[in-house]
């Protein structure tokens, strides 16, 4: 099993969320958005939910695609799952809920691809938030919490290891 790509950005969880989807699938699923608060990680074929425990510091979000199954989590994932989405233009966005795209990357060949999540430091950066906003004075100068939002000393990350499957189901609206 080989390592075809990988491609990382930072991206805010907005609501506590990041998103990853096909570049065309706009709407979300609520079900799926719902599943990723007690999964950490769901998704209805198109879109996944990345679920964090804190709104405001930057998690690292880690697509890599292999050309076989993927290696099993590291010994020092604090959880994975089983995922799969589907990608009928061949690019995954990866998306902070209320603001915007964080970033994009191109698959080898648009499809359907298969894997699992894992993550790292989710409970970690979770602690250090909270601990934050305990000791916040009550007129902090205008740069403080930003400033410790970015002064964060672990970094929660998201993995998303997948593999290509198929080519992805045609569209049943383009056939006339």
């Amino acid at each position: 099993m080989a390592l075809l790509t990988e491609y990382s950005c930072r991206a805010t969880p907005g609501r506590r969320v990041v998103e990853v989807y096909d570049a065309d699938a706009y709407l979300g699923d609520e079900d799926a958005l719902a599943a990723a608060r007690s999964q950490v990680v769901a998704g209805d074929g198109y879109h996944l939910y990345l679920r964090s425990l804190q709104p405001h510091i930057d998690v690292e979000v880690t697509i890599r695609i292999w050309d076989g199954s993927p290696p099993a989590p590291p010994a020092d994932a604090e959880g994975d799952i089983a995922i799969g989405i589907e990608s009928e233009t061949g690019i995954l966005v990866v998306n902070q809920l209320g603001l915007g795209p964080a970033g994009e990357t191109p698959l080898p060949r648009p499809g359907v691809y298969e894997g699992h999540a894992w993550w790292t430091n989710r409970q970690a950066v979770a602690d250090y938030y909270d601990t934050t906003l305990d000791r916040l004075a009550e007129d902090p100068p205008d740069a403080w919490l930003l400033e410790a939002w970015h002064s964060c000393p672990v970094t929660e990350r998201y993995v998303l290891d997948l593999t290509y499957i198929r080519e992805p189901e045609p569209d049943p609206d383009d056939e006339d």
